[in-house]
């Protein structure tokens, strides 16, 4: 590394690479602040936010005055107190950046065109992370009414001027390079699998991505990430109990906190989101710690969703369909959704026009939207007709699940 970095310094000295320098502002009004200030216990923004649209507006011309390593990267050499990361590889890039007007967004690249499928064979814990997942992940989970999705938006980033040329920090300069082709790229700063092989590339400066709205920061608004109950094994032959013990719920169900309130039914919600993106990397979910238990889920990393529209993998249902629980009001919006005048993907597709780097799915990838919606609706028919309206569609708002004898126990569990 040491001579990469000689060879680096010196390219860099002859080319006169220098960090440029930007004035930064802060603005009461930007914004991002009325994003951070309108956070609530039920959602990221309300339905009618007006900051929603500016941001998504701002982010894709914003000044970028700084750019470095994500808290992940930097976790693995110790360089911040992160208690939960994941471990990046070739296949896992991302960097943070810092506007001029103190905003701060997650700039994730592109890795694969439009029409690509991700491979049969390959495993999702490895499958590549797509910037218009980022994208599309934010614009349905707005049409769902979830909004727990932080505001993204597509961008052209050049990678020399609003990367290179503005980081101060010496280790992500030293992965970027010039092509065979001229083209300037840079890859991966991790423990493995990072290689040129795996670079992303400018044409020759000019690279997609998406901007991904920082939260508040942990210090103002702090979060705890808390393990999936429905969480896969990340390995190659292991199994977990829910995928092999169809009763797995009512264990679930005795547990604290999703013996009561809306805990269960937020993994719910998220499940049916994840199975309509095609998402089966959700190990973790995080929540607002100032909010309690009653807090909205929050839906983030959605990058590795929407990645074959030829496949509906039915165990991302798995809460839906062992649990046969969910929201009247999720119920309610998907229905409406699956009517011929509000049809999912129409409503998608032109919610999607609204972005600069549109178009941001294929058209099979949102008529998957519509086959995937169905399959939801069939898997709530099958568990009413087996349970009653009544036993499975609820309020927002519901009584506790637990046996009597479990709730003495829930002191313990806590």
């Amino acid at each position: 590394m040491s001579r990469h970095m000689k060879a680096y310094s010196e390219a860099a000295a002859a080319s006169n690479i220098t960090v440029t320098e930007h004035e930064v502002t802060f603005d009461p009004d930007a914004s991002w602040v009325k994003f951070h200030l309108g956070i609530n216990r039920f959602a990221l923004y309300s339905r009618e936010d007006p900051a929603i649209p500016r941001l998504l507006k701002e982010m894709q011309s914003m000044t970028v005055v700084s750019a470095d390593y994500t808290q992940d990267e930097k976790a693995l050499k110790g360089a911040c107190d992160c208690t939960q990361v994941v471990k990046p590889s070739g296949h896992h890039l991302k960097l943070a950046l810092k506007m001029q007007n103190f905003a701060k967004a997650m700039f994730k690249p592109m890795r694969q065109q439009r029409d690509e499928e991700t491979p049969e064979d390959l495993f999702y814990f490895v499958d590549f992370q797509r910037h218009n997942a980022e994208i599309a992940a934010f614009h349905l989970d707005r049409i769902l009414d979830f909004r727990r999705v932080p505001p993204v938006a597509g961008r052209l980033v050049n990678v020399t001027g609003e990367v290179l040329q503005v980081t101060h920090n010496e280790d992500l300069r030293a992965v970027f390079f010039n092509s065979p082709a001229n083209n300037t790229c840079f890859f991966a700063k991790c423990l493995y699998v990072c290689k040129t092989e795996y670079a992303v590339c400018g044409s020759p400066d000019l690279l997609e991505g998406s901007l991904s709205a920082y939260l508040p920061g942990l210090s103002i608004a702090p979060r705890i990430s808390i393990p999936n109950p429905w969480i896969r094994s990340y390995t190659f032959t292991g199994r977990e109990e829910w995928e092999v013990n169809p009763f797995f719920c009512d264990t679930i169900k005795q547990l604290y906190p999703y013996n009561s309130g809306n805990r269960l039914l937020n993994i719910i919600d998220m499940s049916i989101f994840d199975f309509l993106i095609s998402n089966m990397d959700r190990h973790h979910y995080e929540i607002f710690t100032k909010f309690g238990d009653e807090g909205f889920l929050l839906h983030l990393d959605n990058a590795r969703g929407f990645g074959r529209h030829s496949q509906d993998e039915m165990s991302i249902l798995a809460p839906l369909s062992q649990c046969c629980m969910i929201k009247r009001s999720t119920l309610v919006r998907l229905q409406l959704l699956a009517r011929p005048e509000y049809r999912l993907s129409d409503v998608m597709r032109e919610s999607l026009e609204g972005d600069p780097l549109r178009p941001i799915l294929t058209e099979p990838h949102l008529l998957a939207l519509d086959r995937r919606l169905q399959k939801v609706l069939g898997v709530v028919q099958r568990c009413v007709r087996r349970l009653g309206e009544a036993e499975v569609i609820t309020r927002d708002f519901v009584k506790s699940t637990e046996r009597p004898q479990a709730a003495t126990e829930k002191k313990k569990v806590r």
